[in-house]
């Protein structure tokens, strides 16, 4: 099979859809090559990315590589990164912090954090949406959550930023050794020290066999937070604006009626989910996916945004429609592996389109912002900047 050149693509940032769509129609695994040079199997058809996220035999760990990645050694192990029995007793650790009671509690936190970064806002104006209030929000709340002070919440940004879309290997490296020793120290602080606040909270969590969460697995935890916790739903928040602006009678609709915000939350992660593709996933044996038989020890990523465009699986799938059945969508992965955050993720975007909508009456695309300027790469789905006039 012909391996696919990501960076010799035309346009792929602006729209990758239409090269998902294109070649699912000649099958629905590819071989592609990253600009970086790594190859991997992209799976494309909905059937086959849901059998892909649950197959035992489609490893999470890296150690199941000969070769592997770096910050498997830097880090330590995280959900992301762990097969059972290890994924399983550290999600059993952890869901407790992450029910949806735990979840809902902190609306009135989101909500106070909100008003004020709207507060801040000229009564008229122009400005970067990213910049006000997408970014500031989920960053202020996963900080708040895991006691991280305010004085380094801007240095996050940039060392996660080059963690989801490296500008180069050698920067991402350079961020992954600068966020390891700041969160042994974070951890070590709350150890001695514990507030009120979840890191806290996961330091001195223990099961009923008196089970705890090792540093190196707090160190990973706490790095899978800070940085999926938070670019992930700004590129929601973002996406889901950009899906209202561009047609006025909607956007109509959801003001007057803000019980539709849900579906355009849920149509927003189907449509246009701020995780392009899933982590990679290693084979241990050889797989075959949709008649294709992946070799052992080959990286395998799953698709989502290509698998919730299916339209085996969605009809007329590229059409924005918040009144079509999302269910099933894989904007939160699917399997062991579901996203533990999807209700913290939702309750921010929700929280944070509504009182935007309340407050800013005007709102409005602002072409005079410049074009989109869209994230390099497989990962993360969104823009750099978001441009509006109110």
């Amino acid at each position: 099979m012909e391996t696919i050149d990501i960076a010799e693509l035309h346009g792929f940032d602006a729209n990758p859809y239409a090269y998902f769509a294109r070649w699912r129609e000649q099958g629905p695994v590819h071989r592609l090559r990253d600009p970086f040079g790594t190859e991997f199997w992209l799976v494309l058809g909905y059937e086959d990315a849901r059998a892909a996220l649950t197959d035992p035999r489609l490893a999470k760990s890296p150690e199941a590589l000969p070769d592997p990645p770096y910050e498997i050694h830097s880090i330590g192990p995280s959900l992301l990164e762990s097969d059972p029995p290890d994924h399983t007793r550290l999600r059993r650790l952890i869901a407790r912090e992450f029910t949806a009671r735990r979840v809902e509690q902190l609306a009135p936190r989101i909500e106070r954090i909100t008003a004020e970064l709207l507060d801040a806002l000229p009564p008229t104006g122009r400005g970067d949406l990213i910049e006000s209030l997408a970014f500031p929000l989920p960053i202020t709340v996963i900080c708040e959550l895991l006691g991280v002070p305010t004085k380094d919440r801007e240095v996050f940004r940039s060392w996660s930023s080059e963690l989801i879309t490296p500008t180069s290997e050698e920067a991402g490296r350079l961020a992954l050794d600068a966020l390891t020793p700041y969160l042994d120290t974070l951890v070590e602080a709350k150890r001695r020290d514990p507030s009120d606040d979840l890191l806290s909270a996961l330091v001195a969590t223990h099961d009923e066999d008196g089970d705890r969460l090792s540093v190196p697995e707090l160190r990973g935890l706490a790095y899978l937070l800070l940085v999926a916790g938070h670019e992930t739903t700004v590129q929601l928040i973002a996406g889901a604006v950009r899906a209202l602006l561009v047609d006025p009678v909607r956007l109509t609709a959801v003001r007057a009626d803000p019980s539709l915000l849900d579906a355009v939350i849920e149509e927003t992660l189907r449509h246009e989910g701020p995780i392009l593709t899933s982590a990679g996933r290693f084979t241990v044996a050889p797989v075959e996916i949709g008649g294709v038989t992946v070799p052992a020890g080959e990286i395998v990523v799953v698709g989502l945004g290509a698998a919730s465009r299916d339209p085996a699986r969605f009809p007329d799938p590229d059409t924005f429609d918040p009144a079509r059945d999302t269910r099933g969508h894989l904007a939160f992965g699917h399997g062991i592996h579901f996203c533990i955050g999807a209700g913290l993720a939702r309750l921010e975007a929700r929280i944070a389109l509504e009182a935007l909508l309340n407050r800013l009456p005007a709102l409005a695309a602002d072409p005079e912002g410049g074009p989109p300027e869209w994230l390099p790469g497989l990962l993360l789905r969104g823009t750099r900047r978001l441009p509006v006039r109110w």
